[in-house]
Parts: C-alpha cells; structure tokens; sequence
C-alpha cells in the first residue's frame, strides 16, 4: 500500500511524517510538482506555477512562497523583485499527490501582468472574455 493509499483510508487528525510524503510524491519527469495558489481571504484561485523539492522544503521551512522557474531553470521566490510576495497560511496535496494547493495572504497582484490573479481570460461560448484590465503602471 502506497503512502497516498494510506492517506485515503486515513481518519481526521490522523498525521504521517512529512519526509515520508515528500518521498512519495510522484515528481514529474522534470523533479516539478504543480502548485496551486489560493487567496485565503476571498479564496480566489491565484495562479499555478511548479515546485521542485527545494523550493516547497524552502516555502514550508520560511512561510514565503518559492516556486520553481522552468524558464530560468532556478528557484523563483514570489515576490522577490516585484514586492508582491505571498505568505504561506496552508499547503495541501491532492488525493494522490500530483499537486499542491498553497492556501496564501497575497501582497499585491499575484500576476505578473499586475492583475490580481493570472486567471483573467474567462471562456465565455466560442469567445475568451478579459475580465479584467491591466494595470496602466505595469
């Protein structure tokens, strides 16, 4: 029985050693994990970015979110030029371990656009709808 499975028949409080979970997630051919990042206050879906190992032991050891950059091929630490930084309140895993929600206090716009959240281009019928405008300072 896989570490995942065991989760799964898991009652509430039940608790497992983090070195075990981080063992078994199932990393990409690439060593990434995807992570979510939720709003805590409004519970607004953020952006989704990737984690490498370093990066979520660093976002769970300081509380600030550390992604991994796959165009730079380097630790990404949000908010490290941009000031819009986002404080850890919760990680979670899904059901088998393939992704990652990182419930967030958000310090200004999470986008790199300067929006909000980078979830702005809505499917709306046969057309993409912007829901919302770019900022004039960005």
């Amino acid at each position: 029985m896989t570490i995942w499975q065991t989760l799964e028949e898991a009652d509430q409080s039940d608790s497992f050693p983090l070195e075990d979970i981080l063992s078994a997630i199932p990393w990409n051919q690439d060593g990434l994990i995807a992570a979510i990042a939720q709003e805590n206050d409004t519970k607004d879906m953020l952006m989704l970015a990737w984690m490498n190992k370093e990066a979520l032991i660093e976002t769970l050891s300081t509380r600030q979110v550390c992604y991994w950059s796959r165009s730079r091929q380097s630790l990404w630490r949000k908010g490290e030029t941009s000031g819009h930084v986002q404080h850890l309140i919760d990680a979670r895993f899904d059901c088998d371990g393939d992704a990652l929600l990182l419930i967030v206090n958000q310090q200004g716009a999470a986008c790199h656009t300067g929006r909000p959240n980078c979830f702005y281009n809505a499917i709306r019928g046969e057309q993409i709808v912007v829901t919302c405008s770019k900022p004039n300072n960005v």
